[in-house]
């Protein structure tokens, strides 16, 4: 715990004890008795912390404060004072004083002070390493493809949890804790392989995205509630925790949990699933209009707003609808102005910044150097949605007495190497499935492939009578031979969708109101 102290007081000679209790815990402690004389020393020499006595004869501490703020900006400034007065409180805090102590201090008080301004981090990372490693051999254990969704789900919060504790702290950890998720994910991808199928006819399914209109929206509705529904694209488990802390105090959250994707788990699929409360494969059957195949070239998600009107009136709840696209922070605050006017019971935004920054963080080097890491890519989503209009929206629509849903059709996951697919020219051009005929890749990357013969056995239209899926797992991603070197290159260290993770498939749906 070495760190350098500036300690200045008219007193000082008094305070021999405390420097020899200071030494003792190792930190090296330069004094002075005068405010200029401290001026003049952080202006010439580095220093951790300062504690600054605020009444001295000649210049002030308060006018100290000032100087030594401006030559060293950051370096953390605690006031020692006598006096309680809340004038000089006031002007202390108004310069950005760090901490405020009255005498007379304590040495406890004085090492509490060092620890929560030069230490705080490095004791979290040191009691984090202690907690890690006391679950690291349990997450182990617990990771089997015979676990339930409700256990997947668990550890999946784990598995974020600690990625949130330690995004910033020891990288040995973190790279510990990803050959967990590694390995999480491995068995995820076995388990979604041998209940897929089942849970698409409804055999002890969990609840998936053509439910959660139907079992999370109905029930308010049915209520007399008037709910907001807000999908936000692409947002991903650990992307929504940036949000729940910027909600801080002003929102409660009533309900907290996660719901499967379908698959793919791509916005064409799940999204339209969400609103037409169908699979995709009875989507184009009764809807044939609305569902564009993917190698068509019109918008996969134009006709949103037609089919939760369908949904609603095919399950008997007659409601007024109130649908909104937001595509940047000029779009989110028109809708919440017509949000505001709106007297529908039942308002939908969708929201599509996060699925915008994950494909500008693969085509932008200036964006993949912004977000080059999960931690960062959650950091720019926390920037975006601060200064986006969308807490506004939640705040107006609460205050008109509606009910809060927040949720998303998929995640993203981070892919690090390709799986080479031979297809003919209609094979779809995702990275993290294919769709297409005649689909060929090497046998010996079949663990890292889930592939369905039948389509409609997993409710999925077949483009053609011959058509089949395939989905990546793990990190991996799907490149054609073509300029392949060039592809893999490209596509290396990306976030992508449409396959097999515990990232894309387990996704927040939250319900939350305003205080």
């Amino acid at each position: 715990m070495n760190a350098r102290i500036l300690w200045v007081d008219d007193e000082i000679e008094l305070l021999k004890p405390y420097m020899i209790f200071l030494k003792e815990k190792g930190y090296e402690v330069v004094t002075c008795n005068n405010g200029r004389d401290a001026i003049d020393l952080v202006s010439q020499e580095g220093f951790d912390i300062m504690f600054l006595d605020e009444n001295m004869p000649g210049i002030s501490g308060i006018e100290v404060l000032a100087e030594v703020s401006s030559i060293r900006q950051g370096m953390p400034v605690v006031m020692i004072t006598k006096s309680e007065q809340e004038d000089i409180m006031d002007q202390a805090i108004g310069k950005h004083i760090a901490d405020f102590l009255i005498k007379p201090v304590n040495p406890n008080q004085i090492l509490l002070t060092l620890k929560k301004h030069l230490h705080q981090q490095e004791i979290v990372n040191t009691q984090n390493i202690t907690n890690f490693r006391s679950e690291f051999q349990q997450l182990g254990m617990l990771i089997s493809d015979r676990l339930s969704m409700d256990e997947w789900y668990d550890l999946h919060r784990r598995l974020t949890r600690w990625d949130l504790e330690l995004a910033d702290g020891d990288q040995g950890l973190h790279q510990m804790l990803h050959s967990v998720v590694d390995d999480a994910n491995q068995a995820f991808q076995k388990f979604v392989r041998n209940n897929y199928l089942d849970w698409v006819k409804g055999n002890n399914a969990p609840l998936m995205s053509w439910d959660i209109v139907r079992q999370r929206i109905f029930p308010l509705l049915d209520n007399n509630e008037k709910v907001l529904m807000v999908v936000i694209d692409n947002m991903r488990y650990d992307q929504w925790f940036v949000i729940q802390d910027l909600l801080g105090k002003e929102f409660t959250i009533t309900q907290n949990e996660l719901y499967c994707s379908i698959l793919p788990t791509a916005t064409q699929y799940a999204r339209n699933s969400i609103f037409a409360g169908l699979t995709p494969l009875q989507i184009a059957k009764r809807y044939p209009d609305w569902w564009v195949e993917e190698v068509e070239e019109e918008g996969k998600n134009l006709y949103e707003f037609e089919m939760l009107v369908e949904q609603l009136r095919r399950n008997g709840r007659d409601v007024k609808v109130s649908y909104h696209k937001c595509n940047n922070s000029a779009s989110i605050e028109q809708a919440t102005n017509d949000l505001r006017r709106s007297g529908a019971e039942l308002c939908v935004a969708v929201v599509n910044f996060v699925d915008m920054l994950s494909h500008a963080r693969t085509d932008n080097k200036m964006i993949r150097e912004l977000a080059s890491s999960e931690a960062a890519y959650r950091r720019l989503s926390s920037e975006w949605i601060k200064s986006s209009g969308l807490i506004d929206m939640l705040r107006t629509m609460g205050r008109k007495g509606y009910k809060i849903i927040i949720t998303t059709d998929h995640g993203t996951t981070h892919v690090d190497h390709a799986i080479k697919v031979i297809g003919d020219r209609n094979t779809s051009v995702s990275l993290r499935y294919k769709v297409g005929k005649s689909l060929n890749f090497d046998r010996k990357e079949v663990k890292e492939i889930f592939e369905i013969k039948r389509p409609d056995e997993a409710g999925l239209p077949m483009p053609n009578l011959s058509s089949t899926y395939i989905f990546a797992t793990g990190k991996s991603f799907l490149a054609y031979p073509n300029n392949y070197n060039y592809y893999v290159t490209y596509y290396k260290d990306t976030f992508q969708h449409g396959g097999i993770s515990m990232e894309e498939m387990l996704i927040p749906l939250v319900q939350l109101k305003l205080n």
